[in-house]
């Protein structure tokens, strides 16, 4: 990785893409970011933040496929009160954050998300489902009444702090989560593990697991577990189910003895979207996608109701007929008997 240096302005698009032909360097950084104590942790810090600031996407996405690695080994050496050795770690994720947090003029980032309408489609709902709703939704969305959520500005961090420390690793996250569908199998394992062990550690479900790490509990935040199970979502729906579901119930068990309502609420929604679905664990090649249930469009709406009427009409059609057959012949006309009854 030290040709990158060297290389002309018109030459970091073929290097980038030439990374992923290299099949034993990826698992070789991995290798050095799990030992703590290793002597090459440190130009590899280095190294992949040089990747990142050159501003080339591939490389910025070869830099973030380590972030789950990265964020737990700087999490459970801060477990272990030795901060000495993430220093390297440290420099690295919080470069990536300051450079993220602005723009190319170096302004700083607002970032806006529009929250959807419930009286406009989506991929996820269809507004004749919610019945009268749809029509105050629809009402208020005339006067132009969509909310908007703003995040931003952040502030540049030169250290991690207990206070800003899950702060800059939930904006990290977000990141990570934006380029989701260039993920390898092995990052979205990462980050699955990740989860889980961050959920856990300290915890009752830490001997259930047999996991032998730390055994100090580490402080969460509500928004650092949502990023989390946004990536578990997509995890589960691209190959990584078996992993992928242990990591969502971990986080969900963390959540229920933290309280925390936001990532109670989108981790049971998750789960329960994916009740009964068809998972497939080996459908980790092809397109990425995250599997959603949709409902039915009005154009089927309309066949289905086409189809109904039509059995009704043949039915009535039916009856009449039977109807007409039996005034023709008064000899099959059913009589009523009176049995014990005399009206005379």
């Amino acid at each position: 990785v030290h040709v990158f240096q060297t290389l002309p302005d018109n030459a970091v698009s073929n290097y980038a893409a030439s990374l992923k032909d290299k099949g034993s360097l990826v698992p070789a950084l991995y290798k050095v970011i799990r030992e703590n104590y290793s002597d090459l942790l440190e130009p590899v810090c280095h190294q992949l933040f040089e990747f990142y600031r050159s501003g080339e996407p591939q490389l910025q996405r070869f830099t973030l496929q380590f972030l789950p690695e990265l964020l737990w080994s700087l999490l459970s050496v801060s477990a272990a009160r030795d901060p000495h050795t993430s220093g390297c770690i440290e420099a690295l994720l919080l470069g990536i954050y300051n450079l993220e947090i602005v723009d190319k003029d170096g302004q700083s980032k607002i970032l806006s998300f529009t929250v959807p309408s419930l009286s406009k489609p989506s991929v996820y709902h269809e507004p004749s489902t919610f019945g009268s709703m749809a029509l105050t939704e629809g009402a208020l969305s005339n006067h132009g009444l969509s909310r908007v959520v703003y995040s931003g500005p952040h502030l540049q961090r030169e250290t991690f702090t207990a206070q800003n420390r899950f702060e800059v690793l939930t904006f990290l996250l977000l990141c990570y989560n934006a380029v989701l569908s260039y993920m390898t199998s092995t990052s979205l394992q990462s980050l699955c593990q990740l989860s889980s062990r961050v959920c856990i550690c300290g915890y009752p479900r830490q001997q259930m697991r047999r996991y032998k790490g730390i055994n100090a509990r580490l402080t969460v935040t509500s928004e650092f577990l949502v990023q989390l199970i946004t990536g578990i979502h997509y995890a589960l729906c691209n190959g990584e189910v078996e992993v992928g579901s242990k990591a969502l119930d971990d986080v969900l068990y963390r959540a229920q003895l933290e309280l925390f309502p936001e990532a109670l609420l989108v981790g049971n929604a998750i789960k329960s979207s994916l009740h009964g679905a068809a998972l497939k664990s080996n459908n980790k090649e092809g397109a990425r996608s995250i599997q959603v249930e949709i409902t039915p469009t009005s154009s089927r709406i309309s066949r289905n109701a086409v189809t109904s009427l039509r059995r009704h009409l043949e039915t009535a059609t039916h009856d009449q007929l039977d109807i007409l057959s039996t005034r023709s012949h008064p000899k099959n006309h059913f009589k009523p008997k009176l049995n014990s009854l005399d009206i005379s």
